[in-house]
């Protein structure tokens, strides 16, 4: 799985707070698109360690549970533990902060059962990608 989905955004928000969003695991159905429900399994030094996230977006539905990995405000990755319809979700999200914007790196890598062209899976991790960037840079806004 070397192929990886790669895109940025620049939010107007520190890295901590950025972070902080990130880490809000719960929240996210409330922004990030096909997500339903997400429960924290486990936690390490205040952040998820351990989440099962419940997918629905189109005719993909799964249960899935990520392995997450956390450096401080700079960079958080993730891998797929378990997964019904998902063999693979391996991503990071990686901060550059610079003055009051901070630049927002999203790699993402997703694997599935049913046999897919490569073309159409990288076009899907592309709307993932840019969907979450952009969900990401609007839950933000809101809460701060």
């Amino acid at each position: 799985m070397a192929d990886q989905t790669e895109s940025s955004i620049d939010i107007d928000a520190s890295a901590q707070t950025i972070m902080d969003v990130i880490a809000d695991l719960p929240a996210y159905p409330q922004w990030s698109d096909g997500i339903s429900e997400v429960t924290v399994l486990e936690e390490k030094d205040g952040r998820p360690l351990r989440a099962r996230f419940h997918l629905e977006s189109g005719p993909i539905r799964d249960t899935y549970e990520l392995l997450y990995d956390w450096d401080g405000n700079r960079r958080v990755s993730w891998q797929l533990t378990s997964g019904d319809m998902l063999t693979a979700m391996d991503g990071t999200y990686l901060l550059d902060e610079h003055g009051a914007t901070t630049t927002v790196h999203y790699r993402l890598a997703v694997d599935v059962r049913i046999p897919m062209i490569g073309m159409i899976k990288r076009k899907a991790e592309r709307i993932i990608v840019d969907t979450a960037l952009k969900g990401l840079r609007r839950r933000v806004a809101e809460v701060s």
